[in-house]
């Protein structure tokens, strides 16, 4: 049995240990945010916030996870200053990756409130978007950053 919490909810899971978090999240938990890219931690579609730190959930096994707390898309609020920046900068396209770049780019405003572009640059070189959206990525998080999105985000 693996008891950790989701977006502030305690979960009791008889599962293999070695069951990637992003499986137990899309199938046993039905939250469906997180997207499965390349299967190798690579991409950044599969970003959550574990303990507080972005961390890829399909390479993170759920035996990891024991005792921690688990930071979904679904958890962040949907007035949250950094989505509401996503809506205002029309930033998707496609959309697939916009969950795990939202993911990362919450750290990078927790970490840093007011990035620079070479700091966002950084922050967000491991999250892969196809459809090429990165300049509307760092005009998005500059818009959220000016209306103080690193303060809170996660729903109780």
């Amino acid at each position: 049995m693996i008891i950790f919490t989701v977006n502030g909810k305690k979960q009791r899971l008889d599962v293999s240990p070695d069951t990637p978090l992003l499986w137990v999240l899309r199938e046993k938990l039905g939250l469906t945010g997180s997207k499965f890219g390349c299967g190798e931690g690579l991409c950044g579609a599969c970003t959550v916030h574990i303990d507080g730190k972005p961390q890829r959930s399909c390479v993170t096994p759920l035996g990891e996870l024991q005792g921690k707390d688990v930071l979904t898309i679904e958890g962040v609020r949907d007035d949250h200053p950094l989505k509401q920046a996503w809506l205002d900068v029309e930033v998707s396209q496609c959309g697939y990756c916009q969950p795990g770049q939202i993911m990362s780019a919450l750290d990078l405003l927790t970490r840093n409130p007011k990035p620079g572009d070479a700091d966002i640059d950084r922050a967000m070189s491991g999250n892969l978007c196809r459809c090429g959206t990165y300049g509307r990525i760092r005009r998005a998080i500059h818009a959220a950053s000016a209306k103080g999105a690193q303060k809170g985000g996660s729903t109780p």
